[in-house]
C-alpha cells in the first residue's frame, strides 16, 4: 500500500513538472503579434504606374535598405532608378528648408503627368515638379494639388459639371465656379428614398455626395435609387458618447421579411434636365447592377436578379427612348456565385462577356450585345474555375484572366494566369508557378507585371510579355529582419473531408521553437464561408492571429471545408446551402483528427477553436455540436442567429422560399398574398449542449452583425445554467478597431488557461514574465 501511495505521489509530481515546463510563452507571442511583426517586412508587391500611351511604367519598392523609385522599359528590358535619392533629398532640403530622409522619401500625391516627363508631388500643401530628364525639382507656382475637391462633389469626366445631393434631392452645377447657380433636378427625394449616399441623413441644406454616376461623354447621368422607407429599423447605442449615450438608427432588412429595399433606375439628360424612370420591373424584390457601355451614352446595361438569387437577366437600355430589352436570362441553382459574377462590355456594347457556372465550373461566354445571342464559350480547355478578368484586348480580341484548378498537382486555391481569344481558340497558360498570382497589364496588352506568393513562398515580382515569357525579375520581398527574428514559414497540408473523398487544403502554424518530442494543444482558426475560407493564399507574416497564437505553445491550423469557398467548383461552394449552421463542422473535426493521426505531437485531448464574424458563429456551433471533442472556443462578433442578420446574405446562402396564398376580399375579388420563408438554424438552440469553455465577445456598436446575436446565445446559456465568459467590446464596430490588440491578448490568456492549464493572475494586459 505504501508503494502504491508513493507511485501516486511520483506521478503527481511528474504531472506538475510537465505543466510547469510548458507554460504559455507570452513573450514570444508578443514579439510576433501583428503590430510588432509588420515592422519587419516592407514592400511585397510591385504596383506599376503605366506611362501615358506607353508600355513603360514606374514604381516604388521598399526594403531594409530604404525606398527606391524605378522606371522600367519592357521593350528595352531595362530597369533604372528614377533619381538618386541623396541628390533628390538635397534639392528638397534647399527648396523646403527642412531635413529629408533620403532612405525613405515620404512624397505625397505622387503623379506622373501626361507628358510622361513631369513627376508631381506635394509637400506642406505646395506642389513640386521633378523633371525625369533634367533630374531637377522645381517649386510649383500654385497649390492646385492642395486644393482638395469637395467631398460632396461628383465631377463629370471632363470636370465640367458637379453633381451632388441636398435635402435628399439631386442637384447639378458648373464645376469651374463654386458659386455658380445650383440646378435642382428632382423634388421627390426623401429620407430612406434618397439621391444621397447617406440615405438616413437628417441634416438640412447641406451638400452631400450623390448616388449619381456620369456617362463618359457627360451628356447624361444615371442613379440607382433604393427605397427603404418601409424597411424595419435597427439600432445600436454609442455608450461612450459625451455628454449622453447616443442611439444610432439605420434600416436593416432581415431574412424572410416582407418589407425590403426596392430599387429604381433613373436617367438624367444634362442639357434638357429631364429625368426618365426606367421600367425595370420583373421579379418581386429584385436587385439591380448597372453598367456603362464605354464612351457612348446612347445605351447602358444592367443585370436584374430575383430575390431567391437563382435567376438573372442581362438587359440593354436605349437611353434616348428609355426602352429596356432583356438580352438573355441565366438560371443558376441554388444561387449565383456573386464572388466571380461579372459582365464585361466590349466595343461600346456590341459584344458582352458573361461569367456563368452553368457547367458546374465558372467559365466565360461571349454574347452579341444587340440581340443577346450566345456566340461561343471563350474558356475552353477543361474543368476549372475562371476567376476575375484581368485585361481585355479588344483590338487583338483576347481576354486575360485568372483561373484555378486547371493544372495537375497545383493547389486549386492558387490563381494562375491564362489568355484566350474571344472565339475560344488560342487558350494558353501564362503564369503557372505554384503560387497565387496577380496580374497588372499594360493598356496595349503586350506586357504585364506578375506578382505572386503563397503562405510558404516569399513574394516575388516579375515582368513578363503576353506569352508568359519572363523579361526580368523585378523584386523579391526582403526577409532579412524576419529571418533574423527567427520567423519560419507555415506549412501547407492536405486532408480528406468527412466524406473521405473530397480533398481539403490548409495551413499549419507551429511555435518557432517547435519540439517534436512534446505534445501541443491544437487550435483551429475558422471561417465558414461560403464567400471565402479562413486561410489566405498569399504570403502573410501574421496569418491574422495565427503566428502569434502559435508562439504561446500551440499548433494552430486553418483549413477549408466543403461549402467554404467559391474558388472551387459549384458543388463545393454550395455544399452548405440550407444549412448555414452545421455544414462546416464535421469537416473541421475530421481534419483535426487526421492531423493528429499523422503527427504524434498534436494533443487531441486539448482542442481549441476560434473565429470572427462567421467564424464566431462557426466556432460556437462547433463547441456546442461536438462538446466532447472541442475543449474551448473564442467566438468574436458571431452571427449566431442569422434570422437577425442581413436579408441578402442569409437568404442567398441558406435559401428563401416564396409562398403565395390566394385571398378574397369582402366583395369577392381574388388577390394573391406573397410571403417569404427563410428560417435558419441558430446557435442559441444548442446552448444546453455546452460542456467546454466559451468566450463570447461583441462590439457594442456593431451595425453589421448586431450585438443581439451574441446576447441571444448568452441568454440561452444562462437559462441552461451554463458557465461561460462574455465580454462586450465598448464602442466598437464589427472589427473591434483599436481594441483588436486587447482582444488578441484576451484570447491568449483564455487558451493558455483552458488548453495549457496556465492560469495567470496579473491584472494588467502587459506580457507576464514566465515565473508569474
Amino acid at each position: 500500500m505504501r508503494k502504491f501511495y508513493l507511485l501516486i505521489l511520483l506521478l503527481a509530481t511528474c504531472s506538475l513538472g510537465f505543466s510547469q515546463e510548458h507554460k504559455a510563452d507570452f513573450k514570444a507571442a508578443e514579439k510576433f503579434k501583428s503590430s510588432n511583426i509588420r515592422k519587419m517586412l516592407k514592400s511585397t508587391r510591385v504596383s506599376p504606374r503605366w506611362f501615358e500611351d506607353s508600355d513603360k511604367f514606374w514604381y516604388t519598392y521598399t526594403t531594409t535598405s530604404g525606398k527606391n523609385f524605378y522606371i522600367v522599359d519592357p521593350a528595352k528590358k531595362t530597369r533604372t532608378l528614377m533619381f538618386d535619392n541623396k541628390d533628390f533629398a538635397a534639392q528638397l532640403s534647399e527648396l523646403t528648408r527642412k531635413p529629408w530622409n533620403f532612405n525613405d522619401l515620404d512624397l505625397k500625391a505622387l503623379e506622373l503627368e501626361e507628358d510622361n516627363r513631369t513627376l508631381t508631388f506635394m509637400v506642406d500643401s505646395i506642389d513640386y515638379h521633378f523633371d525625369l530628364n533634367s533630374k531637377v525639382i522645381t517649386k510649383g507656382d500654385s497649390t492646385e494639388k492642395a486644393e482638395k475637391r469637395n467631398n460632396w462633389a461628383t465631377y463629370s469626366p471632363d470636370s465640367t459639371y458637379i453633381s451632388f445631393a441636398k435635402n435628399h434631392n439631386l442637384y447639378l452645377m458648373k464645376a469651374d465656379d463654386p458659386d455658380s447657380t445650383e440646378i435642382q433636378l428632382t423634388e421627390d427625394g426623401e429620407r430612406w428614398f434618397s439621391y444621397a449616399w447617406n440615405q438616413g441623413d437628417t441634416t438640412s441644406d447641406e451638400r452631400s455626395r450623390a448616388r449619381a454616376r456620369w456617362f463618359e461623354d457627360e451628356s447624361k447621368m444615371f442613379v440607382n435609387r433604393s427605397d427603404s422607407r418601409k424597411v424595419g429599423e435597427l439600432f445600436v447605442i454609442d455608450e461612450l458618447a459625451n455628454p449622453r449615450p447616443e442611439i444610432e438608427i439605420y434600416k436593416y432588412a432581415m431574412p424572410g421579411e416582407q418589407e425590403v429595399p426596392q430599387e429604381q433606375l433613373e436617367l438624367f439628360d444634362v442639357e434638357s434636365r429631364e429625368r426618365t424612370i426606367l421600367d425595370i420591373a420583373k421579379y418581386k424584390d429584385q436587385t439591380i447592377s448597372p453598367y456603362l457601355a464605354g464612351d457612348s451614352s446612347d445605351k447602358m446595361f444592367f443585370t436584374r436578379m430575383n430575390r431567391t438569387s437563382d435567376s438573372l437577366d442581362v438587359c440593354r437600355v436605349n437611353t434616348a427612348t428609355g426602352e429596356v430589352k432583356t438580352l438573355f436570362t441565366d438560371v443558376n441553382h441554388p444561387y449565383f456565385n456573386w464572388s466571380y459574377q461579372q459582365l464585361a462590355i466590349l466595343n461600346e456594347g456590341e459584344e458582352l462577356i458573361w461569367w456563368s457556372e452553368r457547367t458546374g465550373w465558372g467559365q466565360l461566354y461571349l454574347y452579341d450585345g444587340n440581340t443577346g445571342a450566345l456566340k461561343n464559350k471563350i474558356t475552353n480547355g477543361g474543368h476549372f474555375v475562371t476567376g476575375q478578368i484581368q485585361q481585355i484586348d479588344t483590338v487583338g480580341r483576347k481576354v486575360y484572366f485568372e483561373a484555378r484548378g486547371r493544372e495537375d498537382n497545383v493547389d486549386p486555391y492558387y490563381a494562375l494566369m491564362y489568355k484566350a481569344n474571344f472565339d475560344g481558340s488560342g487558350f494558353k497558360a501564362l503564369s503557372t508557378e505554384p503560387a497565387n498570382h496577380f496580374m497588372s497589364m499594360s493598356e496595349s496588352a503586350k506586357y504585364y507585371v506578375d506578382n505572386f506568393s503563397a503562405p510558404d513562398v516569399v513574394p516575388q515580382s516579375y515582368l513578363k510579355d503576353n506569352e508568359g515569357n519572363v523579361i526580368m525579375k523585378l523584386e523579391e520581398a526582403d526577409m532579412t529582419l524576419l529571418n533574423q527574428a527567427g520567423f519560419q514559414m507555415p506549412e501547407r497540408f492536405k486532408v480528406k473531408a468527412d466524406d473521405g473523398i473530397t480533398d481539403l487544403y490548409g495551413v499549419m502554424y507551429k511555435p518557432f521553437d517547435f519540439d517534436s518530442t512534446r505534445k501541443y494543444p491544437v487550435i483551429s482558426y475558422v471561417y465558414p464561408g461560403p464567400q471565402v475560407e479562413s486561410f489566405g493564399n498569399d504570403f502573410s507574416i501574421t496569418g491574422g492571429y495565427n503566428v502569434a497564437m502559435a508562439q504561446l505553445g500551440f499548433i494552430v491550423v486553418s483549413m477549408g471545408h466543403r461549402g467554404g469557398s467559391p474558388m472551387r467548383d459549384k458543388y463545393y461552394h454550395t455544399f452548405g446551402y440550407e444549412n448555414l449552421r452545421d455544414y462546416a463542422l464535421a469537416d473541421d473535426k475530421r481534419s483535426l483528427e487526421q492531423l493528429a493521426e499523422r503527427h504524434g505531437w498534436i494533443d487531441l485531448d486539448n482542442v481549441g477553436i476560434f473565429g470572427h464574424s462567421g467564424g464566431g458563429f462557426m466556432s460556437t456551433a462547433a463547441l456546442l455540436t461536438y462538446p466532447n471533442f472541442y475543449t474551448a472556443a473564442a467566438s468574436s462578433a458571431g452571427n449566431h442567429d442569422n434570422n437577425i442578420y442581413n436579408k441578402w446574405w442569409s437568404e442567398t446562402h441558406n435559401g428563401v422560399k416564396m409562398v403565395e396564398k390566394k385571398k378574397k376580399d369582402k366583395d369577392g375579388n381574388e388577390t394573391v398574398e406573397t410571403t417569404w420563408n427563410a428560417k435558419i438554424k441558430t446557435n442559441p438552440d444548442l446552448a444546453k449542449n455546452l460542456k467546454g469553455h466559451l468566450l463570447l465577445t461583441h462590439g457594442t456598436r456593431d451595425n453589421n452583425v448586431h450585438p443581439g446575436n451574441s446576447i441571444r446565445v448568452a441568454s440561452e446559456l444562462m437559462k441552461a445554467g451554463k458557465r461561460f465568459d462574455y465580454m462586450p467590446i465598448p464602442g466598437s464596430r464589427h472589427g473591434y478597431g483599436r481594441l483588436r490588440d486587447y482582444y488578441e491578448q484576451m484570447m491568449w490568456y483564455f487558451f493558455a488557461e483552458h488548453l495549457l492549464g496556465d492560469y495567470r493572475s496579473n491584472v494588467d494586459m502587459d506580457v507576464p514574465d514566465g515565473n508569474e
